[in-house]
Parts: C-alpha cells; sequence; structure tokens
C-alpha cells in the first residue's frame, strides 16, 4: 500500500479500507469449522479400510482444506505494521526540510517521543539534505500515522494541513522495498550516490543504544545496510555516480563562464564528510587551489594533508566573511543550525573578480540552508544554489546509470524476501509460549489431582518421580509440534510451511490470545465517536 497524503479536511486520503473483523468472522462461522472438522474426520476414518494410496490421496486433501481454514487475513490484521512516512526533495521544498531535520545526536531523542505515543511500538529517524523520514512498527496503523503527523508538526512547528500536503506514506512491504531503495541509492536525487548508504547505517549505528529501537526496526535497517552494499559491489550503478557535493561541484563548473576551476579562487566552508567529497572532486577535475574554514583547525590539516596535490590554505571560521569577500565560489558544508552568511554582510564586499563576470557563486549544499535564500535579491552580483538546484547536473547524469538500476532491483527483491521471511518467523514466538504454558498449566492440575487420589502416604522422592514423569510426558508430546515452528527465516518456503504448521496448532489447541482479538475489535470496528 503507498499513499501520497493529500488534501486538507479529515483524515488523509489512503486506499480502499480493509474489511472489518466482524464482516471477517461472519464469514468462517464455529458452525462451518465444525462441519470442516467433522469431515476431515469422517475422511480418515474411511481412509483406514482403503488402499494405502487412496488414504494418501485423503491425507493430503485433509491438509489442504486445514490451510484453506487458516484465517490469513485475521493473521495480517494481528500481526503490527511497520509505516514510513516522510517527505523528499521530490515532494517537499528545501524551506520546510529544514524546519523539520533533526540533527543526527538528537535521534534517540525523537525515538524516545515518538515511543511515548501509544500506537508506536518502536521508531526510526532518518533525517539528511534530500529528505526526513520517520519509520515505525504500529500496533494500529492508521492511528499510528496520526499520531507521527502530531509529532512532525510538533516537532517543526508546521501547520498539520500544510505538511500533509507534501508527505508520502507507505506501510509493509511498500515500506519495506523503500528503505532498501533509499539505501540503495535508486530513491536518492542523484541515483546511485553513495552517501546515502552511509547514513542509513548510521539510523541501524544509533539505533543499537536508542531506547525504542526494537527487534524489526534493527532487522529491517540491517537488510538495508547489506542490500546497499550488494548493490554497489554487484552492480555498476556507482561508476560514474555522483554524490550531492560532488553534483554541486559539476553544476559550479557548469555555471562558471570559463568552466574552469581554476578561473575561480574556491572557498570550502566545513571540514566534514561532505567537504572531503567536495575537495575530492575538484582534484579528480583539475582544481588546484582552495580554501577551508573550519570551527576547529585539527579536522581541516587532516583533509589538507589527505590531498597533497592540492595548495590547501586553512582557516577557522571567524575569517568567514573576509575569506568570502576574497573568493568568486563558496561551497557551504557546514553543521551549523543558523545561517553563517546573511544578505547583509555579502552587500557590503567587493565584487567578484572579472574571470568570473563579478558575480559571486555560493553553493548552500547544507540542511538545514546555511545561507540565507534572500541573498539571491543581490541581482548581478551574488547568486545563491542549494540542493534543489542540482536536478540540472542529476538529468544529465541519470541516463548511463538505468541499466545499472534495473540490475539493483533485482537485488532488492531478493533482500526484502529474506526480510519478510524473517520477520514472517517471528510470528511463531508467541504460539510456542503460549502452547508450552497450555500444556504446564494442564500438566499442574492433572498431576494435583493423581496426587489427591494418591492420598499422603507418598513420600518426597515418589513425589519428584511423578512429577518427573509428568514432565517427560508432556515434553515429549511437544518435541513434534515445537519442532514444527521453528525457522530461522532463512528459506522463505520453509518459513510459509512453518507457518501453516502454526496456524494448524493454534486451532487445535485454541491458542489464539482473546485480548488480541479484543485490541483489533476496538481498533477497527466501534464508531469514531467511541474512539479514546
Amino acid at each position: 500500500m503507498a499513499t501520497q497524503l493529500r488534501g486538507k479536511s479529515g483524515l488523509l486520503h489512503r486506499a480502499a479500507p480493509v474489511p472489518s473483523i466482524r464482516a471477517k468472522r461472519d464469514m468462517l462461522t464455529t458452525k462451518a469449522l465444525a462441519n470442516d472438522m467433522n469431515l476431515i474426520k469422517q475422511q480418515k476414518e474411511e481412509a483406514k479400510f482403503r488402499p494405502v494410496s487412496d488414504a494418501a490421496a485423503d491425507s493430503t486433501k485433509a491438509l489442504q482444506q486445514l490451510q484453506a481454514m487458516t484465517p490469513r487475513q485475521d493473521r495480517a490484521d494481528n500481526k503490527s505494521s511497520i509505516v514510513a512516512i516522510g517527505v523528499s526533495v521530490d515532494t517537499c521544498p528545501v524551506e520546510m526540510r529544514e524546519k523539520l531535520s533533526v540533527p543526527q545526536d538528537q535521534w534517540p531523542r525523537a525515538i524516545k517521543e515518538l515511543c511515548a505515543y501509544p500506537h508506536i511500538e518502536e521508531a526510526a529517524v532518518l533525517s539528511t539534505c534530500n529528505r526526513f523520514e520517520v519509520y515505525v512498527v504500529a500496533v494500529s496503523w492508521h492511528r499510528g500515522v496520526r499520531e507521527v503527523e502530531e509529532w512532525m508538526a510538533k516537532s517543526s512547528g508546521l501547520p498539520l494541513e500544510e505538511l500533509r500536503e507534501h508527505l508520502f506514506l507507505l506501510r509493509d512491504r511498500d515500506a519495506t522495498s523503500h528503505v532498501l531503495r533509499v539505501s540503495a541509492g535508486l530513491d536518492s536525487l542523484v541515483l546511485g550516490e553513495g552517501q546515502i548508504l552511509s547514513q542509513v547505517k548510521s539510523v541501524y549505528e544509533v539505533g543499537q543504544t536508542a531506547e525504542g529501537f526494537g527487534r524489526h526496526l534493527n532487522g529491517l535497517f540491517k537488510a538495508a545496510v547489506t542490500a546497499g552494499k550488494r548493490v554497489r559491489t554487484e552492480t555498476k550503478i556507482a561508476s560514474g555516480a555522483v554524490s550531492v557535493s560532488s553534483a554541486a561541484a559539476e553544476l559550479c563548473q557548469m555555471k562558471l563562464p570559463t568552466g574552469d576551476y581554476n578561473d575561480a579562487r574556491i572557498l570550502i566552508v566545513g571540514a566534514g564528510k561532505m567537504s572531503r567529497l567536495l575537495v575530492k572532486h575538484l582534484a579528480s577535475k583539475g582544481c588546484k587551489e582552495m580554501t577551508i574554514l573550519n570551527r576547529s583547525l585539527p579536522r581541516a590539516e587532516e583533509l589538507k594533508n589527505d590531498f597533497p596535490d592540492c595548495e590547501i590554505n586553512i582557516g577557522l571560521m571567524d575569517e568567514l566573511v573576509e575569506a568570502t569577500e576574497a573568493s568568486d565560489v563558496i561551497f557551504v558544508a557546514s553543521s551549523s543550525d543558523e545561517p553563517v552568511l546573511a544578505k547583509a554582510q555579502l552587500e557590503a564586499l567587493k565584487p567578484a573578480s572579472a574571470k568570473v563576470g563579478g558575480m559571486r557563486r555560493l553553493f548552500d549544499i547544507s540542511v538545514p540552508r546555511n545561507v540565507d535564500s534572500d541573498v539571491n535579491e543581490l541581482t548581478g552580483t551574488h547568486r545563491v544554489y542549494n540542493v534543489d538546484d542540482l536536478r540540472e547536473v542529476v538529468e544529465k547524469n541519470k541516463g548511463a546509470r538505468t541499466k545499472a538500476a534495473d540490475e539493483a532491483r533485482g537485488l532488492l527483491l531478493q533482500e526484502q524476501g529474506n526480510f519478510e521471511a524473517w520477520r514472517d518467523s517471528l510470528e511463531t514466538v508467541p504460539t510456542i509460549k503460549r502452547l508450552r504454558t497450555k500444556a504446564e498449566e494442564i500438566r499442574i492440575i492433572e498431576l494435583e489431582k493423581a496426587l489427591k487420589k494418591m492420598g499422603d502416604g507418598l513420600d518426597k522422592k515418589q513425589r519428584k518421580a511423578l512429577e518427573d514423569l509428568s514432565r517427560g510426558i508432556v515434553n515429549k508430546l511437544l518435541h513434534g509440534p515445537m519442532q514444527s515452528m521453528r525457522s530461522d527465516g532463512t528459506d522463505a518456503r520453509a518459513v510459509s510451511q512453518t507457518l501453516v504448521n502454526m496456524h494448524a496448532l493454534e486451532r487445535m489447541f485454541d491458542l489464539t490470545p482473546q485480548e488480541t482479538a479484543a485490541h483489533i475489535w476496538s481498533a477497527k470496528d466501534l464508531p469514531r465517536k467511541k474512539e479514546q
């Protein structure tokens, strides 16, 4: 289920509603189940007096009938949903993305806040310059979506009605497929860019110590990192691919009158990962000299030492205005939450050099933006470009990687199948626990009955022998059913058969938890006016 959220009134527009639990129960009545079970028993009795081949055929038919009786849709409704909701460069302008963005060191706080909502069990946040996405495991997916929306509006200060105009919503298989595509670089502004894999890996790493990053999302992001690595090693999607940083550098080259970096005085603000990629791309294109400013010198010095073939001058952020005046091209890739260059600062500067036509060009690839957008009002002397302006470069580079992207999709389907099989295998754990609990309760009751009938003449050794006997019988009887429900999730077919076995045992031993059914009933079938 994939839905683009549009509209300002009421709840979001989504796919047609799933039939209610009450309607499903009407379709599969207790009487019908009893008739089916009686039919199976009758066929088994008749099979005793027929040839082996006929009996085998009847056994197969009985198993098929039992599988047909499995309430697959009810099971789907019992299962928590993985939901992805957010914005990207394709659905939302940079002005809104910067308000939604959450720095990496604040991701644990965001996860904790999201998990405080009643219908959200697990949460994760992916915040980059091109996207802001929230992943949750929700016990009631539509209520979970409303809670994520509420948190996003509260966190960003944006009106919910305005926010909904730009949100995308994905659920279960569509959500898992999306995060795999993101990690592989197939959903990036720059197709095949490698930086997003590092960012997805950061989500996984932060989650290891974050309260609320649970088993399902841990498995999902682990699968996403694996998928991203496979795509980059087993296809050619990274060949000629560019990051946001190198796309900005290419855009700069396109905008310079001579197309030569060495005709411009270049300044880079920041010395992090994006700045490193900038330097790497500029150096590969023949740029011989540049200046790097950073809050501290050690990181800038490390960057300088890693590129000995370039003449790199380094300085501190205190020199920003003077360094800007002495530059024709400024790349801003700092981690500041506030603008570092404003219109008032720039309009007082001398014009850029004649080689670049007197126009000072600023490329702001930070989110939140670090250069005020009103700088573009300084017509003829200054021009600022942000990440939304990179499409020109993207379209130029896209065609060469389309074939590799098709190959990558096949790998992603394999990884998604592996994740879905693993997730399905988790379903048997509660049934195993309920079966063992029920068997233990029966054992204790029957043992107590037997001990009462035998009177007080038994000594401790005899009582222990009877208890050990009862435990041994129960364990041996449970061994087969327990083994039929165990799966490591690596084989999708084995997982499917395991689930069939699980549903059969749930019906045989009446193991369906009543509290779960009651929860689903209240969430989906009660009138809206009774919702809390």
